[in-house]
C-alpha cells in the first residue's frame, strides 16, 4: 500500500478518477449516441469539469447548510439527501448540454445523462474500493496518536524542580487539554 499526505491522496484520487471516467463515459456516450470519440470526447471532457465545479461549489453549499442547521453528523438520511441533490442538480446542469451537442430531445437527453449517472454509481463505488486498497487513508486520529506515542514522558507532579521553557509540564499538558476540551464541546 502506498501512504500520501492527505492532499496529495484528494488531488490523485480526483485526477485518476476523471480521467478513467472520461475515458468510460466517451465509450458509453459514443454507443449512445452511435457517434465516434471526436463527437463523444468533449462532452464526457465537459460534464467532467462541470462535475467537478459542482461538486465544490454544491459541497460548499451543503456545509454551509449544514452549520446554519447546526447538524454535527451526517446521518443516513443527510447523506441520501446530500447524494441525490448533487445527482439532480449535476443532471439539471448537463441535460441541455446533451440536448444541444447531440442534437436530440428531451427524452433521448435524459436517457443518455441517466445511463452515465448509472454508470458513474458503480464506477465509484468500484474506483473508491480499488483506490482504497492501493492508498492508505490515515486520519487525524492516527496521526495524533502516533505523535503521543514518540513524546517524551511528562515529568510527574511530585517533581518540584520541573524544568520551565518549551518542554515544562505546562506547555506539553496545555495542547492535550485544549484537544479534549475542544471534542467536549
Amino acid at each position: 500500500m502506498i501512504s500520501l499526505s492527505p492532499i496529495k491522496r484528494r488531488l490523485l484520487y480526483v485526477a485518476l478518477f476523471e480521467f478513467f471516467g472520461i475515458l468510460f463515459s466517451t465509450v458509453i456516450l459514443m454507443a449512445l449516441s452511435k457517434g465516434d470519440a471526436h463527437e463523444s470526447l468533449p462532452v464526457a471532457i465537459i460534464v467532467s469539469s462541470a462535475a467537478v465545479i459542482w461538486n465544490f461549489i454544491y459541497n460548499t453549499g451543503f456545509e454551509f447548510w449544514e452549520v446554519r442547521r447546526q447538524i454535527t453528523v451526517r446521518t443516513f438520511a443527510i447523506r441520501c439527501m446530500h447524494a441525490t441533490g448533487f445527482e439532480v442538480g449535476l443532471f439539471i446542469i448537463c441535460l441541455p448540454l446533451y440536448m444541444y451537442w447531440y442534437d436530440v430531445g428531451l427524452w433521448t437527453a435524459a436517457t443518455m445523462e441517466a445511463a452515465i449517472l448509472i454508470f458513474f454509481l458503480v464506477y465509484t463505488f468500484i474506483f473508491t474500493l480499488m483506490f482504497d486498497q492501493v492508498f492508505t487513508r490515515h486520519s487525524s486520529e492516527e496521526k495524533r496518536d502516533s505523535s503521543r506515542r514518540r513524546r517524551p514522558p511528562a515529568p510527574s507532579s511530585s517533581n518540584h524542580s520541573a524544568p520551565s521553557g518549551p518542554t515544562s509540564t505546562s506547555r506539553i499538558r496545555a495542547p492535550m487539554a485544549k484537544r479534549s476540551a475542544s471534542s467536549a464541546s
